[in-house]
C-alpha cells in the first residue's frame, strides 16, 4: 500500500512538472533553427490566399485552435528565422489531413507555390511526426503561409514547424531509446500471459494479452518507431496509432470486470464497466478511422468518448479498493500514472493546452509503469487462485475420501469398491471374502448400539490390522464387511483373520457375557477372466457360501474355487474352528 501511494504521488508530480513546463507551440524558445508559425486562422474550402492577407484574418495569441473547419492556414513570419538557415522543410504530428499547400511570398508580392497531398507525407524514423518540402525560400521571402485542408487533428496545426535542417527536427537519441525500452517491455508480459494461461485457464489473462498487443501497436505507430523498421504511409499510421489507443483502453475495462475478485464490484458496477469496454472500443475507434466524412468533428468525438472510460474505471477502481480488493490496489498503482497521462493528452487534442510532441513521453512512460505493474498484479492473483484451487481440490479429495469411507469403522465402503472393482480384479485381488458376525442382533437388543457399535469398530481393528498390500477391508453395511485378498493362500489368510475377529472384540469390548464369532463366504477365482465377473456376482456367490456357513453352525468358514467359463465349480467345502 505504501509502495502504491508513493508511486502515485511521484505520477502526480511528475504531470504537474510537465504541465507547468509546457510552452506554447507557437512561441518556441528552444534556440534551435527550428521556426513555429506566428499566427493562425480558419476558413472554409472557397477561401484564397488574397482573403488571407489583411492581419485582422489571424490569430496570433495561440488560443482558438480548431480542427473541425475545412481549412487552416498557418503564417510563418521571416523575421524569425535565422541568417543562412531559411527552412526548406515542413514538419508536425502525424495525422489525416487531404492536401497541404504552401505559398511563400516574397516582400515584392512574388508568391511560390506548392501543393501536396497525404500521401506526399515522409514519416520519421524518429518521432511519431512526418514532413514534407516546402517551395523555394529566398532570403526575400517574408512569409511562408501554410493551408491545410481538412485536418483531422489539433496537435497536428499547433506542434507544425518549419527548418532548414531535419535533424533538428528528430526525437533525440535518448527519446527514442525510452520508446524502444517501453516497447520491449511489452513482450515480457505477453510471455508470461502464455506461461499463466497454459497453467490457469482464466479469461482475464486473454484480455491482458489483448490490451498488452494494443498498447505494444500504439507505442509502434503513434511513438513513430514502427517508421524505422518499415516505410508506411501517414495515413495509415495516424490510424493505426488512434484506433489501437481505443480498443486497448476498452480492452482494459474488460480487463478490469474480470480480473478483480468476486464481490469486489456492486454488479451494476461491473455492468457500467463492461458496457464502457465495449463503446470505448467502438465509438472512438471509430472516429479513429479520420474518415473525410466525420472530418468536421471526428477529432473532438475521439477525445469527447473517452470520458467515459476514464471516468469509469477509476471509480470502478476506487469501488473495489473501498470493497477491499487486493487487485484493485495494484490496477490503481498501474492506471494512476496512465490516467494523468492520458488527461494530459486529451486537453492537447481539444485544443485546451498546448505543448510539444515531446510530452506523449509522459504517456509511454507510464505505459512501461503500467507493464512492470500489472505483470505483479497477474502474478500475484495467479497465486491467488492457485491457492484456492489447492484448496478446493484438497476439500474435494477430502470429501471423496469421506463419500468412500464407512464413517463408523474408517474401512472403504460399499460405493468405493464397486467404484474400483474392476480395477482391483485386474490388479490380481481374485479373492473375494464376505464376513458377518453371528448373532449380531442380539448385543444390540441385550447391550445396547453403543456396545454393538464398538463390536463392530473392532472387527474393523482386527481385518485391517491382519491386512497387508495384498488385502483390502470393506464394510458393506451392518455387520458385513469384505475382505479382498491376493497372493498365495488365500483360504489359509482368510480364515486366519477370521479366526482373530473374536479375540479381539473380546479384548476391545468387555462386559459381553459371550464371544462374538464370525462365519465367512470365500469365493476364490483361479482364472484370468476374472475380470469378467462383476461385483455382485462375486457378492452373490459369496453370500449364498457365507449363509451356507451359518446354517451349518456358525463361527466357521465355507468357500468354493471358480474357474470362469471352463468348468463347472469346485465342491463347495466347510472349514470350522475345530478343523481350524
Amino acid at each position: 500500500m505504501e509502495l502504491l501511494r508513493l508511486l502515485t504521488r511521484l505520477g502526480m508530480v511528475v504531470a504537474l512538472l510537465m504541465l507547468l513546463s509546457a510552452r506554447p507551440a507557437w512561441a518556441d524558445t528552444s534556440g534551435e533553427p527550428i521556426y513555429a508559425p506566428a499566427c493562425h486562422a480558419a476558413s472554409g474550402l472557397n477561401t484564397g490566399l488574397d482573403a488571407m492577407r489583411p492581419r485582422a484574418a489571424w490569430t496570433c495569441d495561440g488560443t482558438g485552435w480548431r480542427s473541425d473547419v475545412p481549412a487552416v492556414w498557418l503564417r510563418f513570419e521571416a523575421a524569425s528565422w535565422k541568417d543562412g538557415e531559411l527552412p526548406r522543410r515542413f514538419f508536425t504530428r502525424n495525422a489525416r489531413f487531404r492536401s497541404i499547400t504552401f505559398h511563400a511570398i516574397d516582400a515584392d508580392g512574388a508568391v511560390r507555390s506548392l501543393a501536396l497531398t497525404e500521401a506526399d507525407g515522409n514519416p520519421f524514423p524518429a518521432g511519431p511526426v512526418f514532413e514534407l518540402p516546402l517551395p523555394a525560400i529566398t532570403p526575400e521571402t517574408a512569409t511562408l503561409i501554410a493551408r491545410i485542408e481538412a485536418p483531422h487533428s489539433v496537435p497536428m496545426l499547433t506542434e507544425a514547424r518549419v527548418t532548414h535542417d531535419l535533424r533538428h527536427a528528430d526525437w533525440s537519441q535518448v527519446d527514442m531509446m525510452l520508446l524502444a525500452f517501453v516497447a520491449g517491455m511489452l513482450i515480457l508480459p505477453l510471455l508470461f500471459d502464455i506461461s499463466f494461461f497454459l497453467v490457469l485457464r482464466e479469461r482475464f489473462v486473454v484480455l491482458h494479452a489483448a490490451m498488452v498487443t494494443a498498447m505494444m501497436t500504439y507505442v509502434l505507430a503513434a511513438g513513430g518507431l514502427a517508421s524505422a523498421f518499415v516505410t508506411l504511409p501517414v495515413a495509415m499510421i495516424a490510424v493505426t496509432g488512434a484506433l489501437s489507443w481505443a480498443v486497448g483502453v476498452g480492452i482494459s475495462a474488460l480487463f478490469l470486470a474480470s480480473f478483480l475478485e468476486r464481490g469486489a464490484q456492486s454488479p451494476a458496477m461491473r455492468q457500467v464497466t463492461i458496457a464502457t469496454g465495449w463503446f470505448t472500443m467502438f465509438v472512438p475507434g471509430f472516429f479513429a478511422l479520420q474518415l473525410d466524412a466525420t472530418q468536421r468533428f471526428d477529432d473532438v468525438g475521439y477525445f469527447i468518448t473517452f470520458m467515459p472510460a476514464i471516468i469509469v474505471i477509476s471509480a470502478a477502481v476506487i469501488e473495489a479498493i473501498l470493497r477491499g480488493s487486493r487487485s484493485a490496489r495494484f490496477l490503481a498503482m498501474a492506471w494512476g500514472p496512465i490516467i494523468i497521462a492520458s488527461i494530459e493528452r486529451l486537453l492537447r487534442g481539444l485544443g485546451l493546452h498546448i505543448a510539444p510532441s515531446s510530452h506523449d513521453q509522459m504517456l509511454y512512460v507510464a505505459i512501461g509503469i503500467e507493464v512492470v505493474v500489472i505483470s505483479l498484479a497477474i502474478a500475484d492473483r495467479f497465486l491467488a487462485l492457485r491457492r484456492e484451487r489447492d484448496a478446493a481440490l484438497t476439500e474435494a479429495k477430502m470429501l471423496e475420501q469421506l463419500s468412500a469411507r464407512d464413517s463408523l469403522t474408517g474401512l472403504m465402503n460399499r460405493r468405493a469398491i464397486e467404484a474400483r472393482f474392476d480395477e482391483l480384479l485386474s490388479q490380481g485381488f481374485n479373492t473375494f471374502a464376505l464376513v458377518d458376525l453371528d448373532r449380531f442382533k442380539m448385543i444390540n437388543d441385550v447391550h445396547g448400539h453403543q456396545v454393538g457399535d464398538a463390536a463392530l469398530i473392532a472387527c474393523a481393528s482386527a481385518i485391517r490390522a491382519s491386512g497387508d498390500r495384498d488385502s483390502i477391508a470393506v464394510r458393506l453395511g451392518g455387520e458385513e464387511f469384505v475382505v479382498l485378498l491376493r497372493g498365495p493362500r488365500p483360504i489359509e489368510r482368510a480364515e486366519a483373520l477370521r479366526q482373530a475377529i473374536p479375540m479381539r472384540i473380546a479384548k476391545e469390548v468387555p462386559g459381553l457375557d459371550m464371544p462374538v464369532t464370525a462365519s465367512m463366504g470365500v469365493v476364490v477365482i483361479d482364472d484370468a477372466d476374472a475380470s469378467k465377473m462383476a461385483f455382485a456376482e462375486f457378492y452373490a456367490r459369496a453370500d449364498a457360501l457365507m449363509y451356507e456357513a451359518k446354517a451349518s453352525g456358525r463361527n466357521r468358514l465355507c468357500y468354493e474355487r471358480l474357474t470362469v467359463f471352463r468348468s463347472a465349480p469346485e465342491g463347495r467345502r466347510i472349514k470350522d474352528e475345530r478343523a481350524a
